[in-house]
């Protein structure tokens, strides 16, 4: 039975690629520019280093991604938000922050299979051949904001949940068998 928190149940197509929406995961918004105990908080909350500008870290199932100068993703399993949230504010506390759930708020998508990166290559202005492990890309699938970075052995996506039901068509379509590149 399918995880009632997640975006579409668990969808899934097969194609020359798999994709898999494999919701729920724990995703944190910190908020913060060089505030004192930035690093420390992140450390405390997912066990990682704050990583370098389009970077993502991790340590074992919690990770940390650079979004943007003053905003960092917090990756945990879903459980574990909540103690999350609280590290964060101990250890940010009297400093400007914000820090927020997510989760419920995001869909979360795996790309398998030796095409995966062909999937996203129809959808995303990035250049494939040059996205190292470690990195993660902010950009556009046919218009929507998403982000990605390989783990798992395929691609890992994020986007809003409400169009959760669009870019699962949109990745399904572009991994549909006869149309590979």
């Amino acid at each position: 039975m399918s995880d009632p928190r997640s975006a579409l149940g668990g969808a899934r197509q097969d194609g020359f690629a798999t994709i898999r929406e494999i919701g729920p995961i724990g995703m944190i918004t910190l908020r913060a520019k060089a505030v004192k105990g930035l690093d420390k908080a992140i450390k405390a909350a997912v066990g990682t280093e704050a990583p370098g500008q389009r970077r993502i870290v991790w340590a074992g199932d919690m990770g940390c991604a650079w979004m943007s100068p003053d905003e960092y993703l917090l990756v945990m399993p879903y459980e574990a938000v909540g103690k999350a949230l609280d590290t964060v504010a101990k250890a940010l506390k009297g400093a400007h922050h914000l820090a927020v759930d997510v989760s419920d708020a995001r869909a979360v998508f795996q790309i398998e299979g030796p095409g995966a990166a062909d999937v996203l290559r129809k959808l995303c202005p990035v250049d494939f051949d040059r996205l190292e492990p470690g990195e993660l890309r902010r950009t556009r699938a046919a218009q929507v904001p998403v982000a990605f970075w390989q783990q798992d052995g395929g691609l890992r996506l994020v986007c809003f949940r409400s169009v959760a039901g669009y870019v699962m068509g949109l990745l399904g379509h572009s991994a549909m068998p006869g149309s590979e590149l």
